[in-house]
């Protein structure tokens, strides 16, 4: 595994942030929105890695939440023309958990959870003694490809990333980092409008060499789409919204002569599913309910995943996991059950994970806790959208490739492009894409 060691990241990083921005009062909502400030670079290896081509610019864009079935002419008329130009995987995947900051993390450093310390959104803290989102820089475990393209190529990196537990996550990875403004409420999320916007501003300011852009829109408005197991129609026009903000990129490349320099990687982090408001699992009533599991198990919320961490007496640890199975197995709405070893999520994933039959979702810890209709982290939501394009001369044209590939395909297939090693890496480049 590449160690990146001595680096201290702040020295190299500074964000303009939403305080700093509203108390700037007269600058602007737009430019506050656009404002990311370059720290000191970092000093690049003795023997800096190069990239396979010198003029290039690799983004990878997350469309949060898309379904592969979408991604068409008629709700998204710019990407499926992208994806007909470039190469087209068909049998892609998102890894289980299936939610937004485990897949994030897989794709910036191309490992499973149980290497990079992220398995799924929520989990269980010990210290603690209680729920909460993996949001703190020092979660991940593993080094990113924001970090390492930075550092071993001495290249710009930036992450422009419409989600405040995303910005959290990555903080001090990559050289530039938009902090989200402003915020929607509940959703705490940036509108695809305005992180659009930062990222050209971003583009602009910094010229980076590698962007990871998150666009929330389709995921957010999916979650609270009343219609979303018929018309769907909340999350039909987030998808065309945030197709058109695309096609306005695509044009700022085009304009800026930046389009034949481009290697635009498009996936999603996982899909969406539906519920309707009586397809609930509530699991911490059924536990306590049973007196051999009451008060013993620590449970951390994913939508269609719940995961149970053991809190009680080690001696009694074995018993309370079996009736545990037992208990939760036997609720509607529940399809399966695994230990984090089968899925390879690490020890923070706690001791057993239930996922959620299609049509269902998990509402801990009372069955109120959880009430959107749509969501994710379940077996149905692992197919993804996932194609490779852009104007650069190495890419590769028209083709539609059945093989799987999964989230964690993405970092070594950027670690590839810029001459950086990746044999380390759980995943494997996407080479076929390319001219090289």
């Amino acid at each position: 595994m590449c160690q990146i060691e001595g680096h201290d990241s702040s020295h190299d990083l500074t964000t303009i942030s939403r305080r700093t921005a509203l108390a700037a009062g007269g600058a602007g909502l737009l430019a506050a929105v656009g404002a990311t400030v370059l720290g000191t670079p970092a000093t690049a290896w003795a023997q800096p890695a190069r990239p396979v081509a010198d003029d290039l610019d690799v983004y990878v864009i997350v469309t949060d939440g898309m379904n592969p079935g979408e991604l068409n002419p008629a709700q998204a008329p710019t990407l499926n023309r992208w994806a007909d130009h470039g190469t087209r995987y068909t049998s892609a995947q998102a890894h289980m958990i299936a939610e937004t900051l485990p897949n994030h993390t897989a794709m910036m450093t191309g490992v499973f959870p149980d290497r990079n310390g992220v398995p799924s959104n929520s989990i269980w803290d010990h210290a603690a003694g209680e729920d909460r989102t993996m949001d703190r820089a020092d979660d991940i475990t593993y080094p990113t490809v924001l970090e390492r393209v930075r550092v071993e190529t001495g290249l710009t990196t930036a992450s422009v990333l419409s989600k405040d537990y995303l910005h959290g996550i990555f903080g001090g990875k990559a050289s530039v980092q938009w902090a989200p403004f402003p915020l929607v409420p509940i959703t705490d999320h940036s509108l695809d409008e305005f992180t659009v916007e930062a990222l050209k501003r971003t583009v602009t300011d910094h010229n980076p060499r590698f962007t990871f852009v998150n666009l929330g829109d389709m995921d957010r408005f999916g979650h609270m789409d009343l219609t979303g197991y018929s018309l769907r129609a909340a999350r039909n026009q987030a998808v065309w919204n945030s197709d058109h903000k695309l096609f306005q990129f695509e044009q700022f490349l085009r304009d800026t002569g930046r389009w034949e320099h481009s290697v635009i990687i498009v996936l999603s982090d996982h899909s969406m599913d539906w519920s309707v408001p009586e397809n609930l699992i509530s699991a911490q009533s059924a536990l306590d309910a049973d007196p051999a599991l009451r008060g013993r198990f620590g449970i951390a919320q994913n939508g269609g995943a719940d995961t149970f961490t053991f809190i009680g007496n080690p001696a009694e640890r074995d018993a309370a996991l079996a009736r545990l199975r037992e208990v939760v197995a036997a609720l509607p709405g529940v399809r399966s059950l695994y230990t984090p070893e089968e899925l390879r999520l690490g020890d923070r994933a706690g001791d057993l994970v239930a996922t959620a039959h299609q049509g269902w979702r998990f509402s801990d810890p009372t069955p109120v806790s959880n009430p959107i209709p749509g969501n994710h982290g379940h077996e149905v939501t692992l197919p993804i959208p996932f194609f490779i394009s852009g104007g650069h001369r190495i890419v590769r044209h028209g083709q539609v490739i059945d093989r799987p590939v999964t989230t964690r395909d993405v970092a070594p297939t950027v670690a590839h492009l810029f001459g950086l090693t990746h044999d380390d890496m759980d995943g494997s480049p996407a080479v076929e894409a390319f001219h090289l």
